[in-house]
């Protein structure tokens, strides 16, 4: 029998839809879905190995940086390295000796991400330093000594590996724990025998 509205003319049915999600029930779905990722990601094997990546990245950029400010500015500048906490800290080394500190925004409150540690870092002066703080100095010749820096993920067991040559100032990074000399192109020269500048 084919429907008629209230006029008595022939209607068509009418369809109904439904609503679908309400902008609350969607919000409430995202909130459990982004806590339960926070309590599964940790335990993924890949789970920091980006941060333990960036890190390395960060400490070559930062090392360019700074040298490349030394040998522009022909100034000293002076890095500190915590080896228990991760901070890092850089001033400016006056002739007077007197260290100032540094107002460039890139080079002020300098760490390791979360579950990045310092595994040690080698000079070619200090040899290898696994704890306490490691002082290097840049100077308008940029880096004094040749530097092998190794940052671990202690809770994956891996490790990334950051050089920093003296008269190139050539800075490289590598995954894994390497010792010695990661260029080719500097794996002619003896480090531990550079001639370096004396800081002032």
């Amino acid at each position: 029998m084919e429907q008629r509205n209230r006029k008595g003319r022939p209607g068509t049915p009418r369809i109904v839809t439904s609503a679908g999600f309400t902008l609350i029930e969607l919000a409430v779905v995202i909130v459990i879905l982004s806590v339960a990722a926070l309590l599964v990601m940790p335990r993924l094997p890949f789970a920091g190995e980006g941060d333990l990546k960036t890190s390395a990245r960060q400490l070559a950029g930062i090392l360019r940086y700074v040298q490349d400010q030394a040998i522009a500015g022909k100034q000293y500048y002076r890095l500190r390295f915590n080896l228990a906490d991760g901070a890092m800290k850089v001033t400016r080394v006056l002739p007077e000796k007197e260290e100032v500190e540094v107002t460039d925004s890139a080079l002020t409150g300098l760490t390791l991400r979360e579950g990045v540690h310092w595994a040690d870092v080698t000079t070619s002066s200090l040899g290898k330093v696994s704890e306490g703080e490691v002082t290097l100095d840049f100077s308008p010749l940029g880096a004094q000594d040749f530097l092998l820096f190794h940052l671990t993920s202690k809770a994956r067991g891996r490790y990334f590996t950051v050089a920093v040559y003296p008269g190139s100032g050539r800075v490289e990074v590598a995954e894994g724990y390497t010792e010695g000399v990661l260029s080719e192109t500097e794996r002619e020269k003896d480090f531990s025998l550079e001639e370096k500048e004396s800081a002032p």
